[in-house]
């Protein structure tokens, strides 16, 4: 089913002819004639019925005796056939704020998510006839939606070092995927995803400070093996402008003590004690 667009009279002139059946109808009452005054009226009536008031981004779609007519966007007072049945509908952008979600990722982790989706409805036609409850539908979809993003991906790269897309490193391709999703599911639903974006991402409660510890590890690690490459470099800078000054001569065993002493003070956690040796390298 698509949306077909009915077309509609003005409801001023309608408005201005039930007014003058109105007044015909008193004066024609006025003299007696009252089978002409309850036609009259009567008349009017059926015509009010079928005067609409129609505001910006909505739309009012219109059956007849069951068939699907088609849908009024023009805004304003206006006037259909009487006899159609009008159910109006909103096409005003809409926000659906998800609830948290735990799923587990596609490392099998525990992860919490939650998504804020920017919907309208575009066909007003789907949305009323194709779905049962087009709201319920949007939020149920959406659910769906965020459940699948998270088993398709990992929660990092510590999870899985060899995909290039993460929940939590690749946000713009994330959301992306989102949005497609959506727009996949509920085009039955004649709806339009303006913009999706995942909100809250964390892991599940019963494995976030397991994986706080693993992050703080690894994190550490990194540090050290930054500290310690940069504390082999200051030792070789060292030795080499040692020997090219001619400062001092040293053989191979006063350099492996000296490279020992200058590890121990470049790569301590602590402030090093220096101890000051008044003889020599061998007393």
């Amino acid at each position: 089913m698509q949306e077909k667009q009915l077309t509609s009279a003005s409801g001023y002139l309608y408005l201005g002819i039930a007014l003058v059946c109105f007044a015909t109808a008193a004066i024609a009452a006025s003299y007696g004639g009252g089978l002409l005054a309850g036609l009259l009226g009567f008349a009017g009536l059926f015509i009010l019925k079928g005067i609409v008031v129609i505001y910006p981004k909505e739309g009012m779609a219109a059956t007849f005796f069951g068939d699907y007519v088609g849908t009024i966007k023009e805004t304003g007072l206006q006037w259909v056939n009487p006899l159609y049945n009008k159910t109006k509908i909103s096409l005003r952008a809409r926000n659906l704020n998800g609830q948290t979600l735990k799923v587990n990722d596609k490392m099998g982790n525990p992860v919490e998510i939650a998504a804020v989706v920017v919907w309208q409805v575009k066909d007003t036609a789907k949305a009323l006839f194709e779905v049962d409850n087009y709201v319920n539908f949007v939020q149920i979809q959406s659910e769906a939606a965020v459940r699948k993003l998270a088993n398709s991906y990992a929660y990092d790269h510590m999870e899985d070092e060899t995909s290039s897309v993460t929940l939590r490193d690749s946000t713009g391709q994330i959301n992306l995927f989102l949005e497609q999703e959506l727009n996949e599911r509920l085009e039955r639903a004649g709806v339009d995803i303006i913009e999706a974006r995942v909100s809250h991402l964390a892991y599940s409660s019963e494995i976030a400070g397991a994986m706080l510890q693993r992050q703080q590890a690894s994190a550490m690690i990194a540090a050290r093996r930054l500290i310690v490459e940069g504390a082999v470099g200051m030792v070789e800078l060292a030795l080499e402008r040692l020997e090219k000054n001619g400062v001092v001569s040293l053989d191979e065993e006063r350099k492996a003590a000296m490279v020992s002493n200058l590890l121990v003070v470049l790569c301590g956690e602590k402030s090093v004690s220096p101890v000051v040796n008044a003889g020599t390298l061998y007393n």
